[in-house]
């Protein structure tokens, strides 16, 4: 199995705030991308990465990144054997490919022939988040179908669903609707699906056939990969594996409390997200 971390993003939200905070305290922040932020003992995405290592079923991690970052990613990936770096040569959030697109540029240029467990650069799970427990589950619905996917949920509050994709499931937890920032009246389901997927390799060349159909849409219906998800859903099986919930570091409010959870509150390192 491979792993590929989205990580193109440039981070403006934050890069905003940063700017714009007047104590000074996180200006060693500015022109970080999100996933290099320090989060607790080190780098956000190197939690990943360790656990990724770690869960032993993930033989190699491609990081997809910008022009802009590329250097610092090259630079950081220097201590993992099995991480490989990507540009998707953009260097201007305006210019971005979207996240659907650098996934497929992953896929092409390393020439995946694998399922892929993908995931948001700028995202960190609770603990009870384990990627074995995620692997039994995405074995489990291959046993039904080999095309067969696996997505995350956790449970939101009301007035979040207009933040998020929430995703509409039956008795066995197959997502039969996804439905992106709907309004709470919308629908009884209060499933977030924050941006962790495996993906079969039977679904893999289903990315080209959505960007085909999306060539002439707007960035934003290529950039949020749950828009991917949504699309997928009516062509191959997708489950739900169910999560308590997720650090979504967006703008410097939410890196402060996530940075500050695992400084005070994680109990156990090595184990995390293993």
């Amino acid at each position: 199995m491979k792993a590929v971390i989205l990580a193109a993003g440039y981070g403006t939200r934050l890069q905003r705030d940063v700017a714009s905070d007047s104590s000074g305290k996180f200006a060693h922040l500015a022109g970080v991308a999100k996933p290099l932020l320090p989060v607790g003992s080190c780098a956000l995405i190197s939690h990943w990465v360790q656990a990724l290592t770690s869960c032993g079923f993930v033989d190699c991690i491609y990081v997809v990144t910008n022009a802009l970052y590329e250097a610092a990613f090259q630079e950081w990936a220097q201590k993992f054997t099995t991480v490989k770096i990507l540009s998707d040569q953009t260097r201007t959030n305006e210019g971005r490919l979207g996240a659907v697109a650098c996934l497929q540029l992953a896929v092409h240029h390393f020439k995946i022939e694998d399922h892929v467990i993908v995931v948001g650069g700028d995202t960190l799970f609770k603990e009870d988040f384990s990627l074995k427990e995620v692997q039994k589950r995405f074995a489990d619905v291959q046993a039904k179908s080999e095309d067969s996917c696996v997505v995350l949920s956790y449970l939101c509050r009301d007035e979040e669903t207009k933040k998020y994709g929430i995703l509409e499931v039956d008795e066995a937890l197959q997502v039969c609707c996804m439905k992106e920032k709907p309004l709470p009246s919308d629908t009884k389901s209060r499933r977030a699906c924050p941006c962790f997927y495996v993906l079969s390799k039977n679904s893999l060349h289903l990315l080209d056939t959505f960007l085909k159909e999306k060539m002439e849409a707007p960035i934003e219906e290529k950039d949020a990969p749950g828009n991917f998800i949504s699309w997928l859903i009516s062509r191959n099986p997708v489950y739900v594996h169910e999560i308590s919930g997720r650090f979504d570091v967006g703008n410097l409010p939410s890196y402060i409390e996530c940075d500050l959870y695992f400084k005070k509150n994680l109990l156990d390192v090595k184990s995390y997200m293993v």
